[in-house]
């Protein structure tokens, strides 16, 4: 059985599951949409209830039914390398390629309409209530006087993106910021503004979790430090034990979610709780795997992998 992988051509944590799936012995295709029409070509055929699928892509050729799961890592946009690309071909590009993925019977890590809906920040805190996790007064709102209360009654608060940085060349950062007392609320009425409570952290927590498999990894934080994602702290990542009761309230979030992988980020405050920040269906690993040594590639090359056949 056949694993394929959906990501863009230059992407080495990509690169670092591909090793192992190959350690292993399993079969494999990498595509990239955005080679598709072109490098990459398709073919579904649906005829009196039967389905047949096929992709060719760098001179292999894989069939629907050969395959055993894929791995949605980071796709280019469909027909984005195409001659003469255009809106409408992503469109119809993109389609035929999912639609024909859908149509087979494979395991998703992660499939793309689940994959869509963990990405919205405030289904995630909904979500992490459900769950246990400890989560920050939060509030999403356009109307400056719900965020002069919210303000007023927490005091030191944040504003931090919900949904990630715009698009643009080049890209914008937009780090999670403290509020200065005495802020004026009134351009809140121009967008949607998240504001959560500052919590005053000692550590970044960082949890992959693969399937049930948990990988827990520590970065202690510089004085003040606000946004973990932005400067040196000049400490390294450090493998760490998940509590139990974190164990639980993450496979009941990837349960609730559907989700085969995610990467969990957590700030840790000075009673060692674990303040639940976000859940990205898409992060990044590599850099965790390099400093700490954890084995978090070859566990998703694990669940990716048909079982081990029993020895006869």
């Amino acid at each position: 059985m056949t694993v394929l992988i959906l990501t863009s051509r230059q992407d080495v944590t990509a690169d670092m599951v591909i090793a192992k799936l190959h350690d292993r012995g399993v079969p494999l295709v990498r595509l990239d949409p955005a080679d598709l029409p072109g490098e990459a070509a398709l073919s579904a055929e649906y005829v009196q209830g039967d389905f047949y699928g096929h992709l060719s892509t760098d001179g292999r050729l894989v069939s629907m039914g050969a395959l055993r799961s894929i791995w949605v890592r980071r796709p280019g946009e469909p027909a984005a390398h195409a001659p003469e690309p255009s809106k409408w071909l992503t469109a119809e590009t993109e389609q035929a390629l999912y639609g024909m993925l859908y149509s087979a019977t494979v395991r998703w890590m992660n499939h793309p309409c689940v994959a869509a809906q963990a990405r919205c920040k405030p289904w995630q805190l909904s979500l992490a209530h459900r769950s246990g996790f400890a989560v920050p007064p939060t509030v999403i709102t356009t109307f400056p006087r719900v965020a002069r209360q919210f303000a007023a009654q927490y005091r030191d608060i944040v504003v931090k993106s919900a949904s990630g940085p715009p698009p643009g060349d080049p890209p914008v950062a937009l780090p999670t910021t403290r509020v200065a007392p005495g802020t004026d609320f009134s351009g809140v009425a121009a967008g949607p503004t998240l504001l959560q409570q500052y919590i005053p952290k000692r550590a970044d927590v960082r949890l992959t979790a693969v399937g049930t498999r948990l990988f827990a990894a520590r970065k202690v934080s510089a004085s003040g430090q606000v946004d973990g994602r932005y400067g040196d702290t000049g400490h390294a990542w450090k493998p760490l034990d998940v509590p139990d009761r974190i164990a639980r309230a993450v496979r009941d979030y990837m349960s609730l979610a559907g989700l085969a992988y995610a990467a969990f980020d957590f700030a840790e405050d000075e009673e060692d709780v674990w303040w639940f920040l976000e859940c990205n269906q898409g992060g990044q690993f590599g850099f965790i795997e390099l400093e700490t040594g954890q084995p978090i590639a070859e566990a998703v090359a694990a669940w990716l992998s048909p079982p081990a056949r029993e020895p006869s």
